[in-house]
């Protein structure tokens, strides 16, 4: 740490700069230090301790210190924009274990992190994402419906009022889908002046049909996971309208044929369809991968998907996009499917790439989490949680600066 030390608290005077108070600027400084130190528990005691600090001054800066954390985050992903300059936006989402009823959003729900259903937290998030390197930029904690008052059980709203006051979550806060979080901070992001880059998400927002329209609403491209069970037409396929027999309301335009399943369009294209693709070139050589090829099969179809929320009001007809199918060698069918407003004249290996592109988030959460502390957060305020994983954020760009520097050591 006294290697890094000058870049650390130059980093941080430009990260926290808008923290009305000098005091206030010292201890985000030194909690970004205590989150890069060595030591596997960065909650606030053991962090407290290593830095030979009180845990109750980190724990006022954090809880009850007046500085908003959105000004830090803006000036993060000014910093994303200039140094990582992404080529794309990745939104996932991850869970927080937690024990207890307490802490804001917890509640029994499916996470990734634990791989089943368990007690936990889940946090939204949006990741600025290059091959070589990623930030996350804006987060957002989910609220279960058993968390808002207004959408849970009458019976429970008094109880639920007084959970949410006990955890500090604002009026304003309410439940939301994830993917409408995800809006939120597209919208934040581009308040903060970062330009459009393509979206990249996993099925569980790219199945959300009125996820994709308000994404194309914000003339957002994308390249989104789906479901094979969605439905869609071939991008030939036009709505007619049946003559009109003078009785009753005038016909309105329809497709003639009904939607295939994104799988029974993709089968029908068959192997003859599929080109094979090398993405990226990863770490893990072997003898029968000397070069660590990221390579497989795909096929790339110009379709029309189905959803009411798609459908033009004038002719009733439905917008073309990419459907992107990956077919491995051996396997009997496609095993994963992406939806793309990417440019029609795309190159298939382009299209392919950002599409993996996902790959950086999950190296994010490692890092974030086993490296810096992210879901180590003890305390129980919702203003809290934000503040503890956007210093977080903070730390691990620092981390990637470092590591792009040859005159200073950087955390592993």
């Amino acid at each position: 740490m006294e290697q890094v030390r000058p870049v650390v608290e130059e980093f941080a005077a430009r990260m926290l700069a808008d923290l009305p108070r000098k005091d206030q600027r010292a201890k985000g400084e030194l909690y970004l230090r205590g989150l890069m130190l060595d030591g596997k528990r960065k909650s606030l005691v053991p962090m407290a301790a290593r830095l030979g600090v009180d845990h109750q001054g980190l724990q006022q800066f954090l809880r009850n210190s007046t500085w908003e954390h959105g000004e830090v985050r803006r000036r993060l992903a000014g910093w994303a924009v200039e140094f990582v300059a992404p080529e794309a936006l990745v939104v996932d989402d991850t869970g927080f274990p937690k024990d207890g009823p307490a802490s804001p959003g917890v509640a029994r729900m499916y996470s990734g992190t634990l791989g089943k259903v368990g007690n936990c937290q889940i946090g939204v998030s949006v990741h600025a994402v290059t091959d070589w390197a990623s930030a996350a930029l804006d987060w957002r904690l989910f609220l279960p419906a058993s968390w808002d008052d207004t959408a849970c059980d009458p019976a429970e709203a008094a109880a639920v009022r007084d959970r949410r006051t006990r955890a500090g979550i604002p009026t304003e806060v309410r439940h939301r889908e994830k993917w409408r979080l995800a809006l939120d901070m597209f919208d934040e992001l581009a308040g903060w002046g970062v330009p459009p880059r393509p979206v990249v998400a996993d099925a569980g927002y790219g199945d959300a049909a009125e996820f994709r329209q308000a994404l194309t609403d914000r003339r957002l491209v994308y390249v989104l996971g789906v479901t094979p069970t969605a439905t869609a037409h071939p991008a030939d396929a036009v709505p007619v309208t049946a003559p009109y027999s003078g009785n009753g309301r005038r016909p309105v335009p329809a497709y003639p044929d009904p939607p295939s399943t994104l799988k029974a369009l993709a089968l029908a294209a068959g192997r003859s369809a599929l080109r094979t693709v090398t993405w990226r070139h990863g770490t893990h050589r072997s003898p029968a991968n000397p070069d660590a090829a990221m390579r497989s099969r795909f096929m790339a179809l110009r379709i029309r998907p189905t959803a009411k929320a798609l459908t033009r009001a004038d002719d009733r007809s439905l917008p073309e996009c990419w459907l992107l199918a990956e077919w491995p060698p051996g396997k009997a069918e496609p095993t994963d499917y992406w939806l793309s407003t990417l440019p029609a004249d795309i190159p298939l290996r382009q299209l392919v790439r950002l599409a993996k592109i996902r790959w950086r988030i999950e190296h994010d959460y490692r890092e974030l989490k086993d490296g810096l502390g992210l879901d180590h957060h003890e305390g129980r305020s919702f203003l809290g949680w934000h503040r503890h994983v956007t210093l977080v954020c903070v730390a691990q760009a620092l981390c990637t600066q470092l590591r792009r520097s040859p005159k200073a050591p950087a955390p592993a």
